[in-house]
């Protein structure tokens, strides 16, 4: 049975990823300790806590009722077929939100840790970066570390139940998240373009008529 964590990471209604305490606390301790001693240096720690903070943000997604929805806010870089199947990847810069969320209803089946390169995310070395396969039986997702990434986050682990546009982890600093389509699907089902801005939960990437 799922651990109780694990059921609730998209349930809780909150402002910010999980980890983010870990990244903001140390640049907010040192913002309050050099105000007093070097106020210039504090207040570019002040700055640092509150680009965390703004980079962690973690908003409410409303997912459509149906089609594969994008894992990751950012633009679409990959649309490409492997073997038989067709794989959508999203490319997230430092501005976008770097929650990922589930394409579609389905049960975990593994989450894959695999360790690799930290190339950047948007280009063809990436193949061999850092990630995290969810494995979802019909379709698998993929968060892929970037140039300076250096943690992915899942929040999900086997036997998960997920619902569409559901929280399934986050990824510091840079990255990528694909979506590994069902067999079913062909390049006549994808919805979206090369460079089209997309919304993790939201925009449906594939739907079959």
């Amino acid at each position: 049975m799922a651990s109780l964590p694990a059921r609730l990471s998209a349930a809780v209604p909150r402002q910010f990823a999980p980890s983010t305490r870990r990244y903001a606390l140390p640049p907010a301790i040192l913002a309050v300790l050099l105000s007093v001693f070097v106020p210039p240096l504090g207040l570019l720690f002040i700055a640092v806590t509150l680009f965390v903070l703004w980079f962690f943000r973690d908003p409410e997604r409303v997912a459509p009722d149906s089609g594969f929805v994008s894992p990751a806010d950012g633009r679409v870089s990959v649309i490409r077929r492997e073997d038989d199947r067709v794989r959508v990847g999203v490319f997230m810069n430092v501005t976008n939100v770097h929650v990922n969320r589930a394409p579609a209803d389905a049960t975990v089946e593994s989450v894959t840790h695999r360790p690799g390169a930290h190339k950047p995310a948007f280009s063809k070395d990436s193949e061999r970066n850092e990630r995290v396969d969810v494995d979802c039986g019909e379709f698998e997702v993929s968060l892929i570390a970037g140039a300076f990434a250096r943690r992915i986050h899942p929040y999900v682990e086997d036997g998960v139940s997920l619902e569409r546009g559901q929280r399934i982890g986050h990824i510091a600093f840079g990255s990528r998240a694909d979506v590994l389509l069902p067999e079913r699907f062909d390049a006549t089902d994808v919805c979206v373009k090369k460079g089209q801005r997309v919304r993790a939960g939201e925009t449906v990437v594939a739907r079959q008529s």
